[in-house]
């Protein structure tokens, strides 16, 4: 499903414009990116959770030459499946 068959199934379900609901889509992922960046969690109870994690820095290797790289630390989003949604797709 693409952000646009997402929009077309809000709007069928809403009764609203396509328009309207491809709005929505796009406020809704504009808030969930902004919460992240801010370092906050984004709980939807029954779907799941949005967090950021910080990953170490390691040692990786380049496939071409065997060269050791250094991989620096970085922060990477998240997503934790909840309760209802893996009850969902079981």
């Amino acid at each position: 499903m693409t952000k646009a068959d997402l929009a077309s199934a809000v709007a069928d379900q809403m009764d609203i414009t396509k328009k309207q609901a491809e709005e929505s889509v796009n406020a809704i992922i504009a808030s969930i990116r902004d919460a992240l960046a801010e370092g906050d969690d984004v709980r939807l109870v029954g779907f799941g959770t949005f967090s950021v994690k910080q990953r170490k820095a390691r040692t990786g290797r380049n496939p071409r030459t065997g060269e050791e790289l250094k991989i620096p630390a970085k922060k990477v989003p998240v997503f934790s499946a909840g309760k209802g949604l893996k009850e969902a797709v079981m």
